[in-house]
């Protein structure tokens, strides 16, 4: 089992080695090259991932073509489309990598096996979609009630280094705000 992963798992539960052990044997390595798409739309979604290294965004597209960022997923966070993996329905979401990736792939049939053969694995999962649950709704009222510079501010802090890492476009397009502002409250941090 990847070292990446047993800590983060230990963050949020204390499972038995073997209750680890079947957690590794259900995960698989999976390598994607960056500007790659690890998801389409439309496309039927049997895995969730979690980022060993990397940087990947998740998007919409809407009718009119635009590209709506919902997130960015670097080491130690999943990601996947959750709507399609959980209900069984057609993808919506892009998922393309910023940079090259090695990720931990887990299937539904697998994830459902841990889940009754080691139920903390159901907690550390509902930890997880806790977290992000209350992470989107801290997001949503941040853009209603918060400047440019506090919501980049927020950025940085959920997504450390990710400045250097992402273009300022793809980071403007998330927080709903223009590249030129971003690169204006880069400048007065650095000064």
């Amino acid at each position: 089992m990847h070292e990446s992963i047993r800590n983060h798992i230990k963050e949020y539960v204390n499972p038995s080695e073997n209750d680890l052990l079947l957690f590794a044997s259900a995960l698989s390595e999976v390598k994607v090259a960056k500007r790659k798409f690890l998801l389409q739309p439309g496309t039927h979604v049997k895995h969730e991932y979690f980022v060993v290294q990397g940087c990947l965004k998740a998007f919409y597209m809407d009718d009119k073509g635009n590209k709506h960022i919902i997130q960015f997923a670097i080491e130690n966070w999943w990601v996947g489309d959750f709507d399609a993996f959980y209900n069984n329905v057609a993808s919506k979401l892009y998922i393309e990598t910023i940079e090259d990736a090695t990720l931990l792939a887990i299937n539904y049939q697998d994830l459902q096996h841990v889940f009754k053969e080691a139920p903390i694995f159901e907690r550390y999962f509902r930890i997880l979609v806790t977290s992000a649950f209350i992470a989107q709704r801290k997001r949503i009222l941040s853009s209603l009630e918060k400047d440019t510079y506090e919501r980049y501010s927020e950025f940085c802090s959920a997504y450390p280094n990710i400045e250097n890492r992402v273009p300022n476009y793809d980071i403007a397009n998330y927080l709903g705000v223009s590249a030129e502002s971003i690169s204006r409250i880069r400048g007065k941090m650095k000064s």
